[in-house]
């Protein structure tokens, strides 16, 4: 839809009052009104009221006939249903509204949470992996998760089987975060229900999804998305080459946050995409100390290091590391330079003006992946 402008110079506000939430809720559940709309709409018009009202007739302008927002009876259902369960709607810019996730350009404009809010003000750390994890994997994560967990952090995931349910029983005693794909009463899994109750005390479920919506294909990768914008750092414990754990990791890295993985078996499948992290930049983890120091400034609490490590340390800290993130934009410039027309190999580098060592390699990773191709005489064109 496109909207006619009104300009507004003001900084996103909460809503204040029961009737503006209940406006929020509206516009953002009414057909067609996506995140992206709905936060230029607040800013175009000012309000949700004024959005709402405005509506129909960008809709007819648009070719849609007969439009009409989301009825006010609809949210009165979804906010008593929301109450029955006990669930609050934390909206944007509230307090109890994560902060990190508010940083990302997509971030939700009201979640649903259930449990404890207090666990979206803490320090965290996404731990996600595969479902069908190894006996290795399991152990990892759950080693993982209990020390971080004991160092101060919520651990995050989805309360999937494998990964995410181990780094979750591991963190339930001092709090776990687990992001639904679909409303937050709706636990799928089912047979994670038990596991979703024992995390509410200390931790919390979240989800985007109105109440009693049952989770779908299209709702996983957004899932993801708000897994990784929670958190500083995401880990990748177990992932093949092509999973949903890979597609929380390139969201963190679009996201500016950083990616870890932990090594495994070249010869195990299950530990290829982490593997290919690695190789790209990502940090290597052997243990919980690796994710600590890597944190450094979102540590919960001041550590006090004793004198013989302080070496260590300080030579830890200098010590240069490769960028994922960095990684992942040269790839993309490369994609950006190339077409179905191939062009020299030679002429792409002068284009691109990244180094060759740095390039050859990224042209080779995207070889691989199957989104370019060679052709005779070191020709190069986007598939």
């Amino acid at each position: 839809m496109s909207a006619q402008p009104h300009s507004s110079t003001h900084p996103l506000l909460p809503p204040t009052t029961e009737e503006m939430r209940a406006d929020w809720l509206r516009l953002l559940r009414s057909r067609r009104v996506g995140i992206a709309t709905f936060y230029r709409f607040l800013s175009e018009y000012g309000s949700a009221c004024a959005a709402l009202e405005a509506l129909p007739k960008i809709a007819s302008n648009a070719g849609l006939s007969k439009y009409t927002p989301c009825s006010l009876e609809q949210i009165k259902r979804e906010l008593r249903a929301g109450a029955q369960i006990g669930a609050k709607l934390v909206c944007r810019g509230e307090y109890s509204y994560p902060s990190l996730l508010a940083e990302i350009p997509d971030a939700p404009p009201m979640l649903w949470v259930r449990g404890n809010l207090s666990a979206l003000t803490r320090p965290t750390v996404a731990l996600v992996g595969a479902r069908n994890a190894s006996s290795l994997g399991t152990r990892m994560a759950r080693a993982l998760a209990k020390e971080l967990s004991e160092a101060g952090y919520v651990v995050v995931s989805g309360l999937a089987r494998g990964i995410d349910t181990c780094a979750h029983l591991a963190a339930a005693k001092n709090g776990s975060i687990a992001v639904l794909a679909g409303g937050v009463d709706v636990i799928y899994p089912n047979e994670k229900l038990n596991l979703a109750s024992s995390m509410l005390d200390e931790g919390a479920l979240l989800s985007e999804q109105p109440i009693g919506m049952a989770p779908i294909a299209r709702h996983f990768p957004m899932r993801n998305r708000i897994i990784s914008g929670l958190c500083s750092a995401t880990v990748i414990v177990e992932a093949a080459g092509k999973s949903g754990s890979l597609i929380t990791a390139r969201g963190a890295l679009d996201q500016g946050r950083d990616v870890l993985a932990v090594p495994g078996h070249p010869f195990d499948a299950r530990a290829s995409g982490c593997n290919m992290l690695i190789r790209d930049g990502a940090s290597l983890v052997r243990n919980a100390q690796d994710i600590i120091s890597i944190l450094g400034d979102n540590r919960p609490s001041p550590q006090v290091v004793e004198d013989e490590q302080m070496p260590l340390r300080l030579a830890e800290s200098t010590k240069p590391k490769r960028s994922l993130f960095e990684t992942s934009k040269l790839l993309q410039r490369i994609l950006d330079q190339l077409g179905p027309s191939p062009i020299a190999e030679d002429q792409l580098l002068r284009d691109i003006g990244a180094h060759t060592s740095k390039v050859i390699p990224a042209l080779t990773n995207l070889e691989m992946d199957g989104q370019i191709k060679r052709g005779p005489g070191g020709m190069i064109s986007r598939i």
